[in-house]
């Protein structure tokens, strides 16, 4: 129309996604896409499913999420990707003109999430400098001054853009926050319990390093969202799931209605497909995460030139986070730079509430793919910090 004056206004000030995504190299198992081949005739592939998942994939999530998350009272809606499970759940819990607390660097997506429901008061706290690991004291302060009470508290472990992994004792700090001071200060005030919402997201669960262990935690104020899309190469197919208290009550019917009026259901053949990826085990995705440990190191010695203290994250996920030279803020033109010179293409820590920051990813290529890419970006990081951005 020539014109933004009639274009929502919520949407015209949502950040713009920076578009690219973290992925990783392989497809999901050749047997699932095999099954799924048979299958792709049949009709009710073409027809709709239940809302909330097909009763068989729901289950085996339910099972998973016992045996593997230790998560005994959750039931599942299973979502078009974790994207969606986290847009489902603001529209289910938030009103337009809430608070909520996020912490940088945050996942962008998150972010625009808020903004595009009419959230205008996004708090976002600090990461131990050292760590990137929540600022547990920020946050309690942070609830205990702001009123009303932040409706959200929401954390991904392991981190995106960062790769952060945050130990459970830390954890259950964080998330038992949001219940004990909201409900202290709703007792004190009308002897009513009102209290803020957890949101855990697990994208990466299966990618971690080191020797560390991944927890979930399971609590009624808790609600958390899983996604197959990196664990089974299943990012085109879209399929996540949201994880709530069983003992909620209503929070059930009330996401049946944000979903049927999104997607109505997820992807039938995508949810038959991760059906039959679930069927192969968590020791598929595991023979697969070993073979990111090589790639991290070639990344890691790609950076640094940045300096011993400039790297941060990579315990989990498929990220590393990088601090840029103190005369370099703009991120956005330092990534620019690195592209079209090096041919190396990294994400602008500005887009997470980082600036002067990048993030890398490490899961999208093969090792021969990865040792080239490593070449380019410390080529390209050597040059800035030695002669700056030449043209």
């Amino acid at each position: 129309m020539g014109t933004y004056a009639k274009l929502a206004r919520r949407v015209l000030e949502t950040d713009t996604p920076v578009m690219v995504q973290g992925i990783v190299y392989w497809q999901p198992p050749e047997q699932a896409l095999e099954k799924v081949k048979e299958i792709v005739w049949e009709p009710s592939i073409s027809r709709y499913g239940a809302d909330e998942g097909l009763p068989e994939l729901r289950e085996a999530l339910m099972k998973k999420l016992r045996q593997e998350n230790k998560l005994y009272k959750s039931s599942v809606m299973v979502t078009a990707g974790a994207n969606q499970a986290f847009v489902n759940l603001v529209l289910t819990l938030c009103d337009a003109g809430d608070s909520v607390v996020m912490f940088a660097p945050y996942y962008f997506n998150a972010y625009m999430s808020f903004q595009m429901t009419g959230i205008t008061n996004i708090l976002v706290g600090p990461g131990n400098p050292k760590t990137l690991q929540p600022d547990a004291d920020w946050l309690e302060r942070t609830l205990t001054e702001n009123k009303p009470v932040p409706k959200l508290v929401t954390v991904v472990n392991p981190g995106n853009p960062s790769g952060t992994y945050i130990p459970e004792p830390l954890l259950k700090v964080v998330l038992s926050l949001s219940l004990s001071l909201s409900r202290a200060r709703a007792l004190m005030r009308s002897n009513s319990v009102s209290s803020s919402t957890g949101i855990l997201t697990t994208v990466c669960r299966y990618f971690m390093y080191d020797g560390l262990k991944h927890s979930c935690i399971e609590d009624n104020h808790i609600v958390n969202i899983f996604s197959l899309s990196k664990a089974y190469g299943m990012m085109g197919w879209r399929v996540g799931y949201i994880a709530y208290p069983s003992e909620l009550e209503g929070i059930g019917a009330q996401l049946l209605k944000v979903q049927d009026n999104i997607p109505i259901c997820a992807s039938i053949i995508s949810q038959r497909l991760a059906l039959y990826s679930l069927e192969t085990g968590p020791g598929w995705v595991r023979d697969r995460v070993k073979d990111l440990v090589k790639n991290r190191s070639l990344l890691l010695e790609a950076l640094s030139p940045l300096g011993v203290d400039a790297v941060k994250g990579g315990e989990g996920a498929i990220y590393l986070w990088a601090k840029l030279p103190d005369e370099y803020p703009d991120d956005f033109e330092v990534v620019r730079w690195l592209a079209h010179r090096h041919g190396v293409v990294l994400i602008p820590g500005s887009a997470s509430g980082g600036p002067g920051c990048v993030r890398i990813s490490f899961g999208g290529l093969r090792e021969a793919d990865c040792e080239v890419a490593a070449t380019r970006l410390k080529r390209g990081l050597e040059e800035l910090v030695r002669d700056g951005m030449m043209q």
